[in-house]
């Protein structure tokens, strides 16, 4: 009863941890997507309608194209008059400040009173005609405007363009507008420029008032479609005038679309559209890889994946940047075959297509596209070992994208030459990006927890410091370590496990050895054996330390938990045999303290620590036959193998009988080749 109180909190945990993630995922894409309405059919004029029949499901008016709307408002407000607020402050000012500098003259070198009163009575006559920026006058001039509006407090006006003056002009009229009764030069020495300034300011609020109740009146539509009318048909050219029709049934069905009543709708299907996928996605996980809810990073990554990628499809279309086809999608599948499955990699991406594709006018092209270049890119990258595999995966991919499109187009267009080369442009472009997959794969590395076949290409370099040094100071063991690689990286291709993982975690797995060399007896030298001062237990005990030594040193250096998995593993939770039987040899009729003879474990819980486990203590055993035939080679195998199994040490990891028995001939074969009889070689007689 116990256990079963046990299970029930922990499965409820899983069901909140998946209903979490599930609702998550899905309000993050759901709150990204664009909700403005789309009119999903793609058409050009004088090209054959690839839908079905098309039916108008409502009454819509047949809208003006934007050339012919333009030509007819441009000869509507040809003769449109803006409006200018007049400021008769400023003329005053002007004035005032003429008779405040200059009106105690009556008689003196630069003229008299007469001056004055023709000076006061033209800045009057300008001020009243008005004066403007000399930049707003010449755009107003280059605009062809013939009269402007002028608002005299509560009065308006017409007044001629002509009639208006800079500040420039209205200095040039004050000077030689009477040449013959006043001197310009004596003009001149009255700086006039201090009473001149613009009164006119151009008044935004009137003129747009204006120009829409003109506007009002404009008729923006030639015609209307009655709702069960016929548009056009399968086949049929599209005409310039069922382009336009084709273009009003766009634009009305948008303004339908922006309703608050038709977001919600569009919100809710949305939110149901993602929900279905993402749910048929956990659905997969749960029926065939669940081991992915037990570890976290692995679940992490995918709904990051998902996530990541139909958020920024959906930012790259709602703000119109750049282009979708630049952005490359084929690195998903890569990544998620890099650090997970293929299986799991394909599904993925399908998912994620089919949900970005929503974002887009044109979806079917958009996924058959990425679909394809995704296959492909899964296809040529089984294992991401080198760069070079990358730069070939994404020529394949270029390849794909560049076949299918012109496929495509060789489809829908008659002419060759009106090839869109922008899209093939965005496919290199797309390529180009793919290749940074392989800097990001580090980064998703150490945030997710994986170890990729490239950090595990890095480590299993003999040059590196920790195996370097392993050579030196155990070289027996490295000897036996080597052995060991090659032994279990053979064995885990034929069962489809991961060869590079069970070749790194070989070299690796008896690093502990370093700490004590000489009790291990592949580093014993000239026969000296220092377990002849130790009892049984003490022996046995610094035996089993190999492996917390083990652990120790690769914490030390950084090493993946993948690898520090192997060291843990590769006894198990076995005995050393050796001092254990030795011990009850010698001591008939008593039980042994078992914990000082047992490894700490774990036993093996996948297939490549299994494999692993086999091969350590096939080559360890093979070292002390007496002779090498296929028969002493056989039986040894069987033996060790078929003692670990009923044992109980491969219970909790994934490998089968026919793994076993492929595993077995795999070791029985590489033994035989390395222990083989060489011929002797005759002597010359003299």
């Amino acid at each position: 009863m116990s256990k079963i109180n046990e299970k029930r909190p922990a499965s409820y945990r899983d069901l909140l941890y998946k209903a979490l993630i599930f609702i998550g995922t899905v309000l993050v894409i759901v709150y990204f997507l664009p909700r403005d309405g789309k009119f999903n059919y793609q058409f050009d004029i004088n090209k054959p309608w690839k839908y079905g029949q098309l039916i108008a499901t409502f009454d819509f008016p047949i809208y003006k194209t934007d050339e012919v709307v333009k030509k007819e408002q441009d000869s509507i407000l040809k003769n449109f008059q803006p409006y200018y607020t007049l400021n008769s402050q400023t003329e005053l000012t002007a004035i005032n400040k003429l008779r405040h500098q200059y009106g105690n003259i009556t008689t003196d070198n630069i003229g008299n009173r007469r001056y004055l009163t023709y000076i006061e009575r033209m800045l009057k006559e300008i001020y009243q005609n008005g004066i403007m920026d000399t930049e707003e006058l010449m755009h107003l001039k280059k605009d062809s405007t013939y009269e402007i509006r002028i608002v005299d407090q509560k009065m308006a006006y017409s007044q001629k363009l002509s009639k208006i003056l800079s500040v420039k002009q209205a200095y040039q009229t004050l000077i030689g507008h009477d040449t013959l009764h006043f001197d310009p030069n004596i003009l001149r020495q009255y700086q006039l420029n201090d009473y001149l300034e613009p009164n006119l300011t151009f008044d935004s609020l009137r003129t747009e008032s204006a120009k829409k109740e003109i506007l009002e009146n404009y008729s923006w539509a030639k015609g209307i479609v009655l709702s069960g009318q016929k548009i056009i048909d399968r086949g049929e050219i599209v005409s310039p005038q069922t382009y336009n029709i084709l273009k009003s049934l766009e634009k009305e069905s948008e303004k339908r679309n922006q309703t608050i009543g038709q977001r919600r709708l569009m919100w809710v299907g949305q939110a149901l559209y993602v929900c279905i996928f993402m749910l048929c996605f956990m659905l997969y996980l749960d029926l065939f890889r669940k081991d992915y809810y037990e570890r976290k990073g692995s679940l992490s990554l995918l709904f990051a994946l998902v996530m990541v990628y139909c958020v920024v499809t959906a930012l790259m279309v709602s703000n119109n940047l750049f282009n979708v086809y630049m952005l490359p999608y084929a690195m998903l599948p890569i990544i998620i075959r890099v650090f997970l499955d293929s299986r799991t990699a394909f599904l993925t991406h399908v998912v994620t297509i089919l949900i970005c594709s929503i974002c887009l006018r044109y979806p079917h092209e958009f996924i058959l596209l990425q679909i394809a270049a995704g296959l492909t890119a899964i296809f040529s990258l089984r294992e991401l070992s080198q760069r070079s595999q990358l730069f070939r995966t994404a020529l394949f991919v270029i390849l794909t994208y560049v076949a299918l499109y012109f496929a495509f187009e060789m489809i829908t267009e008659d002419d060759i030459t009106k090839i869109n080369i922008r899209m093939y442009i965005y496919f290199i472009i797309n390529g180009i990006l793919l290749l940074f997959t392989y800097p990001l794969l580090f980064l998703l590395e150490k945030t997710f927890g994986f170890t990729s076949n490239v950090t595990l290409v890095e480590l299993s370099n003999i040059n590196t410091p920790l195996l370097r040094r392993m050579s030196e100071t155990v070289p027996g063991t490295f000897q036996h370590s080597m052995q060991v690689a090659n032994l279990a990286a053979e064995a885990a291709n034929r069962i489809g496990a991961k060869s590079q993982l069970v070749r790194t975690g070989a070299l690796y797995h008896d690093i502990g050895k370093m700490e004590n060399p000489a009790f291990f007896t592949e580093n014993q030298r000239g026969g000296i054996n220092p377990h002849k001062n130790l009892n049984y237990e003490q022996s046995a005990q610094v035996v089993i330390s190999h492996v917390t030594d083990g652990v120790k040193l690769a914490e030390k250096n950084n090493l993946p938990k993948v690898i520090k998995d192997f060291i843990t593993t590769h006894h198990g939770k076995g005995k050393t045999k050796y001092f254990y039987i030795s011990w009850k040899n010698e001591h008939p009729g008593q039980e042994p303290d078992e914990a000082l003879f047992t490894y700490p474990g774990p036993n093996p819980f996948t297939k490549e620590q299994a494999v692993l486990m086999m091969a350590d203590s096939v080559e360890a055993a093979s070292r002390s036959l007496p002779e090498y035939t296929e028969t002493t080679i056989g039986n040894l195998v069987d033996k060790i193998i078929d003692s670990q199994v009923q044992e109980g040490y491969f219970s909790q990891c994934p490998i089968t009988f026919k793994d076993i028995a492929t595993v077995k001939e795999v070791f029985k074969e590489k033994l035989k080749t390395i222990y083989h009889t060489r011929i002797s070689y005759p002597e010359l007689k003299k």
